[in-house]
């Protein structure tokens, strides 16, 4: 851009961007809100990116409405998106994205672009941005060589390439030691040896010959993408010693140079001179427009190393030209340098906003700053308005005035704008068309009325035009118009009789100074087609010439416009429209001046023909001129040439200076040259012709102008000459100094050293003197400023102006300091000074508190005066202050022009006094808010509090601080603890010292939530599903409060699940750590443990989250598909496949292979183990042709895992070893038997034996002998006599022959001696088998063969004889068999014997048990074989069973030493036997053990303990009862009033750890309580009575009722319907003892009756005999529970009608439920057995036990009763067993007493295969009874169980009489037990009507799972917590065909009744009558059934553990199998 008007240009063409900002817009007084666009943020001038990471370009702007914003490029065309390169965002941001190299487009990457934003109010535009990307590019640096002479310095230079200088600076130099060297702008770094300059060279000064051994790299940076790199080459110092002297030499390059540097950056001027001997070097600059030169200052910013001169922080001022002069004794050189320094553009407009009214003038100022500025420019909403100067005014402001405002500074580098806007002012509304006329089609004639209606402010006046052509008045056309009340203007056109030619485009407009409305439509009116005349169009060349053609008529078809008879358009520039309007753009007269033909046609064909005649006007065009280069001189001629060549004539051509016409008294004249052109001449020039001269040519088309500058060298000349001045002091001083002249003057200021006029200096730059345009300014002058000055103009041409001017300072007195603050200790000495400035003398007085100050008065007050130079000191000293010294002391000075006062406020100071009122506004866990009262100050100001605190334990040493300003009296105390008791004090201290302490405060600090986390947290694995959390607390510092316990939180690892958090309570202990186990946790899982700690105000942070894995597990699946393959006789592959992975449960690290010959596989010792790590195995080693047996089992760290399905594979037959021996004996003279035994491993199957002979020493050949396998003897025959014979066997098998046996020699003889040829042997027979022992003898004569057993002679018995070869049969081995067996040969000639070893084989004999521990729920036993056992022991089946459950079983190995049983009842008694087994069978049970696990039942509490009474409520103190061992589950609560004979229940459920209140009583009453407390050993029954308070809360009488009150109840009450006289202590013995004796007459005629033979232990018997309890029992008797064979009790009975509430959680009671039928048993609310199949009724197996000899049967129990016969409803099942109700049998197992029931006579008649007790193996002994059987049978028999070892008893009761069983409904479920027979009716009798049917509430399973075969439920744990009634059993059925042997009778009882007695508490294992519903009391773990898994069990052992917990399981289903298909009934249950 050469000019300015250039560089605009393109801002011009953004003019059609500009869309409705040059729009006429309201004038009215602008809304406070509304506003012109305002740059925000303006882009920068320069906007360098990399390709690689490209730029955004941000601009904002604010205004309202919000503008909308617009890139454009330079020719003002609008900026769009280029894909990839270039992008538009929404927010307005111009965009570059990365791009690669070859996508770079100049037009998009190096251009210039300006950011446009508009609204309504105008448009702005920013500065320039001159956008470039740089393309990343490999480039190279190098470090040039330098040559130098000795002792210069040297300046070493980085090479960088063009193409990236820009970018690229030189950041440090760097050695060949690696040593850095950085620019440094530090002042030391001046004076060393290397310096590395601001443009990045490196200066070593004084050279000397080591500096050319050394090399530099300069190491540059990118600024764009930040790349550092070091230069290619290195560059030296190529030093040269001089021969002679040099001169200085400067290469002419250097000569003049020209350097461009920013302001505040650093830099360097280089002198690059050399020489020798060494020069010298000066600095000066040319003062500006001159040729004089000042010496270069140097100072802190200015500096010169060697011949470089460095500039800091460089100024505006600092631009100009510099000559650096180069000296030595030779010769000299110089260097020229311009600088220019430049600073950042800047402009502002003032005002920014202005708001003119109409006719008014506005006036903008362009105030800018930076340097060097070219040119100012002015736009107005985009469009350049040809202004240059700096005020831009406007004299009337108009309606297009209005906008925004923009000045333009700019020079080469940049450009800078600053916008104003201008609003309209007043109240202006611009012109609306309120009403206008719309279109119409018309006939022609009738006249036609058009109105237009429009409002405005200032009033509109409204004109009319038809198709663009003004209308006037004529006589058809009327103009007319109005103003309305409300200021509207009401303007009509009438048409008179309208023709067709009238038709055409009308237009209103309405126009005010403030803006123009308009409106048009067109008027159609039918006829031919018509064209008004058109008037010549003159336009100027360029323009756009647009023209609608005038046509009237309707309808028209078309309208064409023609040139030349051709139809348009003919060209690119001309467009036509349908409407008649013809566009020509671009206008030229050569080709589009013409005339122009409008033609319009109708359909019919009609045309009309309108010409147009256009005329193209040419503008002037002025070449443009100049006067001759540079400034002229004064008296020069100058001329200039204004020629205008183009353009139309007449042409008028005129000369301006300055804007004003040229006269021809300024010295120039003007003359025309022909008709386009004129010459302007200046004969003299002067100084007064300096401006700008300006060519006008005007012709009819317009204007042009053109501009050149004239300046003119002219010397400095006065305008405004200094005189000398005389100020006051302290005024501030203006001397003005003025000079003209070309170039301007520059005016300086000096100052005369010394007091004469003379020598002058440059003015010190400071703040309150200043140079201002020629004007000295001194702000506050002092005599310091007094002086000669100098001011000096110089413009470079003539010797320049100077003057001389004395400024005088005339000084009244004045002290510096008229007011301060003197302060002095109480009682020391002080001195109060006046200093006072001013013209001498002055006298100066001393006032105290505005009082004259004597000294004569008061001796401690001494006044002395020292004369200055500058003026007077006076001093006031106090000998020793006072408190009334604290006083305003003022000292006056005066002299002869004025006077001046100071003031010493003087304050006398001690310390303060201590703080008071300390109180404590507020406080939390952390800080505390305190407030005090500010004590009194000791007269200097408080400068801090000091609060001290401690913890209250700690002493006043030990404290913390906190330090408050003086001046506040609250402060809030942080960083305190939580929870932590404070001692809180405060102390005021000022500048004298500190106040003593403040009473101090006690405090205490809220809790918080902990803020530690707990530490040392470790989580170790326990076992597979259990981890050990174990912690200490957090730091004590971090509890902030008591903490009470701890969330520990865990979930599985990996995943995004919540932590199930367990509270655990915090331990007291000191340092203890806190533990918590884990439980029920997968195996082999890796788990997350985080853990809180928790106080009463929350919780904690989490601790950090620790992962552990539970122990791994045994493997839980054996590996599968496992596989044996025989490889040779000794070798065997095994197989197998990894188990899942979901079942290693671990880590798989090997796997086992145990295997075993077969045979052995029994026993453990023998088996052996292979580990492997692989998937299969070969076992080596094994013996041949032998049955192995093999299991394969995964071992992980947890131990072994599953073994799997044993396989078998056998070794292959090898050769067999050879006979184990052999014998030869002599038979005859010819004959020798050859006897041997079997190989000792055959290693197959021995398919012959082969025997060898041979004669000896003979070399005759060996004979050989086949001999049957079978056969173990050979006869050999056909021998020599008396000759020795050597013989030999061996065997063979499928694979071969085997070894031979040793040999043996013979010789045939005739002397025979006996000998045996069997061998000594060993036999094993099994038990009950055959055995035989052989004994083959030889001998002659023959041999006599007898045997003994065991030492004593065999004599022949039935089971015991001798075979005729020898051998010994026994028949039917036993165990007493086992032994030694000889057989003797004997003849005349020898003897010989051999013994054999019998071993039997029999099932093991009962083995030892012994208890080793017990526990609360579990049970240590010893276990030992029995002595006499021969065959090896396999294991044992240990079988145990709760007092009232079933037996369950449990296998323990023949190694084990102990067993433990676990899972056990608490508290429960339990029965143990053993039985053992080996590979014969199962053997003889042991002795049965009685025991019990520990823990008893509730104990019961003191009353006072217990029971707190209150006027109409008591409470209850659960935790007053001790559990017994065994953990309370939960109690009943019932009450009544002491005369009632119902009880109330108040609660069957109350947690144990509650208290409970009864509440609604009755005030001063008395009142039965009873409690019944359960736990898992059993319930205990405590009656208490208690009287409630009065209503004042006083007590009652006491009842005197032979009761002790309060404590349990001793006497046994009577039921309401007993009569009063029966005693029950004589009835209940009377009863009971007739009853019994009764039931024992009965029992025994009934055994006896039923005996089949004499032995109970051998043979069939169909009865056992059994025993009832020969006891009576009265009404109301109870068992002593003191007995110490008897350790539970009777059940209480409560009276029948006693209510209940439902169970909680049930809809209805479990009667109803049954009575509405089956569809409830399966509910949710029934107990359920959960592991029956579905079927109620299937049976059940009996329990895996071994088998005996003569395997377990069944146990046929009765058939279950659920068929049920019409009108049979109430009978007892036949052959059903039931437990007399109220007896305990546990102590001693014989005491079991069962009834048993007669079978229906029906057609069922006839003896029931089966019993309910249980079949003992043979041998059994007969005490091992239990008490099994003892159960009550409700109807469907859901209560029999097999029973496991009771015998049974028959006593027959008939009792029809029971009452119907739907009595058993809701009212009276409670009614659901026998009870004694209250008038001590027999057994026989029944029961009274009020007894209902229990067995009709129950379904046909057991639903309650009560232990006492009762329908008493477990609503609470007590009842029936022990299990189930359906039991497994362990007998085999009883059956008369079967041909099982019968168990043995029960031992004889021995159960003595003496001891009985009454009980004092109605404690009792057995079940309460409360019943009914059964099913959602609180089981707790108590009342689980545990038994062994058995296949009938359809859960899993999960399954059944959750069960458990929800009170689900019940017990099993009974065994039950129907016998002869009958159904029988049950009868009701009867107690005793």
């Amino acid at each position: 851009m050469n000019s300015p008007n250039e560089r605009l240009k393109w801002l011009i063409a953004a003019v059609a961007l500009i869309a409705g900002a040059s729009q006429t817009l309201a004038a009215n007084p602008p809304d406070a809100d509304q506003k012109g666009p305002v740059f925000l943020k303006e882009p920068t001038n320069r906007i360098d990116f990399s390709n690689s990471t490209g730029a955004e370009i941000e601009c904002k702007a604010s205004g309202n409405p919000m503008p909308e914003i617009i890139w454009i490029r330079s020719d003002g065309t609008a900026v769009g998106d280029v894909p990839g390169l270039r992008q538009i965002s929404s927010d307005g941001k111009l965009v570059f994205p990365p791009f690669r190299a070859e996508d770079y487009r100049q037009e998009v990457h190096a251009q210039v672009y300006a950011c446009l934003a508009r609204n309504q109010f105008g448009s702005i535009i920013s500065r320039d941005v001159h956008v470039r990307a740089v393309v990343s590019q490999f480039y190279i640096t190098e470090a040039e060589n330098e040559y130098v002479i000795k002792g210069n310095a040297a300046v070493v230079k980085c090479k960088i390439p063009s193409f990236v200088a820009d970018f690229v600076q030189v950041e440090a130099w760097v050695d060949e030691e690696g040593t850095e060297l950085w620019r440094n702008n530090a002042t030391n770094a001046y004076d060393g040896k290397y310096l590395v300059l601001p443009s990045g060279e490196l200066h070593i000064r004084e050279v000397g010959p080591e500096d050319g051994y050394k090399s530099y790299q300069c190491r540059t940076k990118h600024r764009l993408t930040g790349e550092t790199r070091l230069s290619a080459t290195k560059g030296r110092l190529v030093i040269t010693e001089p021969v002679g002297s040099v001169a200085p030499k400067v290469e002419i390059k250097d000569k003049v140079g020209i350097f461009v540097a920013k302001s505040n950056s650093s830099l360097a001027l280089l002198c690059p001179a050399q020489s020798y001997p060494i020069p010298a070097f000066r600095w000066y600059k040319f003062i500006e427009g001159t040729t004089r030169k000042q010496a270069v200052v140097l100072n802190d910013r200015v500096k010169q190393v060697s011949g470089t001169l460095i500039i800091k922080d460089a100024v505006v001022e600092d631009s100009g030209k510099y000559l650096c002069v180069v000296n030595n004794s030779v010769g000299g050189e110089s260097v020229e340098t311009v600088l220019t320094v430049t600073a950042p553009l800047s402009a502002k407009i003032d005002p920014p906003t202005q708001t003119v009214d109409f006719g008014r003038p506005a006036v903008f100022t362009c105030q800018y700053t930076g340097n060097p500025i070219k040119t100012v420019s002015w736009m107005k909403d985009g469009k350049a308005i040809g202004h240059s100067e700096p005020v831009l005014r406007i004299e009337s402001v108009k309606k297009e005035d209005k906008g925004m405002y923009q000045c333009f500074v700019r020079n080469d580098q940049e450009s800078a704008e600053a916008s104003a806007e201008l609003k309209l002012g007043g109240r202006f509304d611009p012109p609306v068309i309120r009403q206008a006329f719309q279109e119409e089609t018309m006939e022609p004639g009738p006249s036609v009325f058009l109105k237009c209606v429009a409002g405005g402010n200032p009033t509109p006046e409204i004109s009319w035009e038809l198709d663009g052509k003004k209308i006037a008045n004529n006589d058809r056309y009327q103009v007319g118009q109005y103003v309305t009340v409300n200021g509207d203007v009401v303007s009509y056109l009438n048409i008179t009789s309208v023709h067709a030619n009238d038709g055409g485009l009308y237009k209103c407009i309405a126009k005010s100074k403030v803006g123009v409305a308009e409106h048009s439509a067109k008027l159609n009116v039918y006829g031919l087609p018509y064209i008004r005349q058109m008037e010549k169009k003159a336009i100027v060349a360029g323009e756009t010439l647009m023209v609608t053609c005038p046509v009237a008529g309707y309808p028209i078809d078309s309208i064409v416009w023609e040139r030349d008879n051709r139809a348009l358009p003919i060209n690119r520039k001309q467009k036509v429209f349908p409407n008649g309007t013809l566009i020509i753009e671009n206008v030229e007269r050569n080709s589009d001046q013409a005339t122009y033909t409008c033609v319009a046609k109708n359909q019919e064909g009609y045309s009309a023909r309108g010409s147009l005649e256009v005329q193209v006007m040419v503008l002037p065009r002025i070449i443009p001129f100049a006067f001759e280069e540079g400034p002229a001189q004064v008296g020069q001629y100058l001329t200039l040439h204004c020629s205008v060549p183009g353009g139309d004539l007449p042409l008028n051509v005129d000369w301006t200076l300055d804007g004003q016409p040229i006269s021809e008294d300024l010295g120039i004249t003007t003359a025309r040259v022909g008709r386009r052109g004129s010459v302007l001449t200046i004969e003299a020039v002067e100084a007064s012709h300096a401006g700008n001269f300006t060519c006008h040519a005007r012709n009819l088309a317009g204007h042009q102008q053109f501009t050149t500058p004239l300046n003119v060298y002219v010397p400095p000349r006065w305008i405004l000459e200094p005189t000398d001045k005389a100020f006051a002091q302290g005024s501030d001083a203006k001397v003005e100094c003025k000079a003209d002249g070309f170039p301007k003057p520059q005016v300086t200021w000096k100052k005369a050293v010394g007091d004469t006029p003379g020598e002058y200096k440059d003015l010190k730059k400071s703040d309150n003197i200043r140079v201002e345009e020629g004007t000295l300014h001194v702000d506050n002058i002092q005599k310091t400023n007094e002086g000669y000055y100098l001011c000096e103009a110089i413009n470079g041409i003539g010797s320049g102006l100077s003057a001389v001017i004395m400024i005088s300072v005339q000084a009244p007195p004045e002290f510096t300091e008229k007011l301060r603050n003197q302060t002095a200790r109480r009682g020391e000495p002080a001195v109060l000074q006046c200093e006072a400035k001013g013209e001498k003398p002055i006298g100066i007085l001393w006032n105290m508190n505005n009082m004259r100050l004597d000294p004569k008065n008061d001796n401690r007050y001494t006044i002395r005066e020292e004369i200055l130079s500058t003026g007077v000191m006076s001093s006031l000293s106090i000998k020793r202050t006072e408190r009334s010294d604290s006083a305003l002391f003022t000292c006056v000075a005066t002299n002869a022009f004025g006077s001046d006062d100071a003031s010493i406020n003087m304050i006398v100071q001690e310390v303060p006094e201590m703080p008071y009122a300390l109180k404590v506004l507020d406080k939390s866990g952390r800080s505390v808010q305190l407030s005090w009262a500010q004590p009194y100050d000791g007269n200097s100001p408080l400068d801090r509090y000091i609060i001290e605190f401690k913890r209250s334990r700690a002493s006043w040493s030990e404290i913390d601080r906190v330090i408050v300003p003086g001046h506040t009296t609250e402060a809030q105390v942080q960083k305190l603890s939580p929870a932590t008791t404070y001692n809180i004090r405060i102390v005021a201290e000022n500048a004298i010292g500190t106040s003593q302490s403040s009473e101090a405060v006690t405090i205490i600090t809220a809790e918080e939530a902990p803020s530690g986390k707990p530490q040392n947290i470790k989580v170790e694995p326990v076992n597979q599903t259990t981890m050990r959390v174990t912690w200490k607390p957090p730091p004590r510092t971090e509890w902030n409060g008591e903490i009470l316990g701890y969330y520990v939180g865990y979930k599985l690892s990996n995943t995004n699940s919540s932590y199930v958090f367990e509270t655990i309570n915090f331990i007291t202990e000191e340092g203890k750590e806190h533990n918590l186990e884990l439980q029920n946790l997968r195996v082999y899982t890796q788990y997350s443990v985080v853990i809180q700690a928790f106080n009463k105000i929350g919780a904690g942070p989490l601790s950090e989250e620790e992962k552990q894995f539970t122990a791994e597990g045994t493997p839980s699946q054996p590996p599968s598909d496992t596989a044996c393959t025989t490889l040779t006789s000794q070798t065997i592959r095994v197989g197998w496949v990894s188990p899942p992975l979901e079942s290693a449960n671990g880590v798989i690290k090997t796997y086992k292979v145990v295997y075993a010959p077969s045979d052995e596989w029994y026993d453990e010792t023998k088996r052996h183990y292979k580990k492997t790590a692989s998937s299969d195995t070969v076992l080596h080693g094994l013996k041949k042709y032998t049955n192995y047996t093999m299991q394969v089992l995964a071992t992980t760290a947890g131990g072994d895992g599953v073994r799997s399905v044993p396989i078998h594979c056998q070794t292959e037959p090898d050769v067999p070893e050879a006979p184990t021996d052999v014998k030869a004996l002599v038979m005859g003279n010819a004959a020798i038997l050859v006897s041997w035994r079997p190989p000792a491993q055959p290693n197959g199957i021995i398919t012959q034996y082969t025997v060898y002979s041979k004669a000896e020493g003979a070399e005759t050949e060996t004979k050989t002998q086949k001999v049957p396998h079978y056969q173990m003897s050979f006869e050999a025959t056909e021998l020599e006599k008396n000759k020795p014979y050597e013989f030999w066997v061996t065997a063979s098998t499928t694979i071969g022959e085997g070894q031979q046996s040793k040999s043996i020699v013979a010789m045939p003889s005739d002397q025979v001696p006996a000998k045996i040829a069997s061998f000594d042997d060993t036999f094993t027979a099994t038990f009950k088998e055959d055995a035989k022992m052989p004994c083959l003898a030889v001998g002659a004569p023959q041999p006599e063969i007898t045997w003994k057993i065991k030492g004593v002679e065999f004599s022949a018995n039935d089971r015991m004889r001798l075979l005729p070869d020898g051998s010994l049969l026994i028949k039917s081995v036993n165990r007493q068999d086992a032994g030694d067996y000889s057989c003797h040969a004997e003849n005349s000639i020898a003897k010989d014997s051999i013994t054999h070893k019998l071993i039997v084989l029999a099932p093991p004999q009962s083995p030892h048990v012994t208890l080793s521990a017990t526990t609360t729920d579990a049970l240590t036993v010893k276990l030992k074989p029995h002595e006499g056992d021969t065959a090896p022991l396999h294991g044992y089946t240990l079988h145990y069973k709760p007092e009232f459950g079933e037996w369950e079983t449990s296998e323990v190995s023949v190694d084990s030493q102990k067993h433990n049983i676990e899972g056990l009842l608490c508290g429960s008694r339990y029965q143990v036997y053993a039985t053992g087994f080996n590979n014969i069978g199962a053997g003889e049970a042991s002795d049965i053990l009685n025991t019990r696990t520990k823990g008893q039942k509730p104990k019961l509490p003191e009353k006072p303990r217990f029971i707190e009474v209150s006027s109409n409520s008591v409470s209850l103190h659960f935790k007053a009862w001790k559990d017994g061992g065994c953990p309370m589950s939960h109690f009943v609560v019932e009450s009544k009033k002491r005369d009632q004979i119902e009880w109330n229940q108040i609660s069957n459920n109350v947690k144990p750890d509650n208290n409970y209140v009864v509440l609604d009583l009755e005030p001063a009453t008395w009142y039965n309580l009873r409690i019944t407390a359960h736990n898992s050993a059993g319930f205990t029954v405590a009656e208490y009575d208690f009287a409630t308070l009065t209503v004042t809360g006083g007590t009652i009488a006491p009842l005197d009722d032979g009761t002790s009150h309060g404590n349990v109840h001793t006497r046994i009450r009577l039921p309401a319907w007993m009569p009063e006289w029966l005693d029950l202590n004589f009835m209940v013995p009377l009863i009971a003892t007739v009853v019994v004796v009764a039931v024992g007459i009965c029992v025994v005629c009934v055994a006896l009756s039923r005996r089949r033979a004499d032995d109970l232990r051998g043979g069939q018997k169909d009865v056992y005999y059994d025993v009832v309890y020969n006891q009576t029992m009265g009404p109301g008797a109870t068992l002593d529970k003191r007995r110490p064979d008897l350790r539970d009790e009777l059940g209480y009975i409560a009276p029948p009608n006693r209510k209940l509430p439902p169970v909680p959680g049930s809809n209805y009671n479990t009667c109803d439920r049954i009575k509405r039928g089956r569809g409830g048993l399966r509910s949710n609310h029934s107990t359920w057995d959960p592991r029956r199949n579905p079927n109620l009724y299937e049976e059940l197996k009996a329990p895996p036990v071994p088998m005996h000899g003569n395997h377990y049967g069944h146990a046929h129990g009765n058939a279950e009763c659920h068929y049920r016969h019409p009108g049979m409803e109430d009978e007892i099942c036949p052959y059903a067993t039931f437990h007399l109700l109220g007896f305990r049998e546990e102590m001693d197992p014989t005491k079991a007493m069962n009834f048993q029931t007669f079978p229906h006579q029906n057609g069922h008649a006839g003896p029931v295969p089966g019993h309910a007790g249980t079949m003992l193996p043979p041998g059994h002994p007969g005490h091992v009874h239990s008490r099994s059987g003892s159960q009550s049978m409700p109807r469907a028999n859901r209560y029999q169980r097999k029973n496991s070892q009771g015998g049974q008893s028959s006593i027959y009761t008939p009792a029809p009489e029971y009452d119907d069983p739907a009595n058993c409904a809701e009212e009276d479920q409670y009614r659901r037990y026998t009870r004694v027979n209250s008038q001590g009716g027999s057994l026989y009798s029944g029961p009274g009507p009020e007894y209902d049917d229990p067995a009709n509430c129950a379904p046909e399973e057991d639903q309650y799972g009560s232990q006492y075969g009762g329908p008493y439920g477990q609503p609470y744990d007590h009842y029936g917590s022990r299990g189930s009634m359906g039991r497994r059993s362990i007998g085999s059925a009883r059956n008369p065909g079967n041909g099982s042997p019968e168990p043995p009778p029960p031992p004889p009882r021995n159960h003595d009744m003496s001891n009985s007695s009454f009980n004092d508490s109605k404690e009792s294992n057995e079940i309460s009558e409360a019943e009914c519903d059964r099913d959602h009391g609180p089981r707790g773990n108590y009342g689980a059934v545990k038994r062994s898994p058995q296949p009938k069990d359809q859960r899993s052992t999960e399954e059944m553990r959750k069960l458990i917990e929800r009170n689900e399981t019940g017990p099993k289903q009974l065994q039950l199998q129907q016998a002869n298909g009958a159904g029988f009934t049950a009868y009701d249950t009867m107690a005793v």
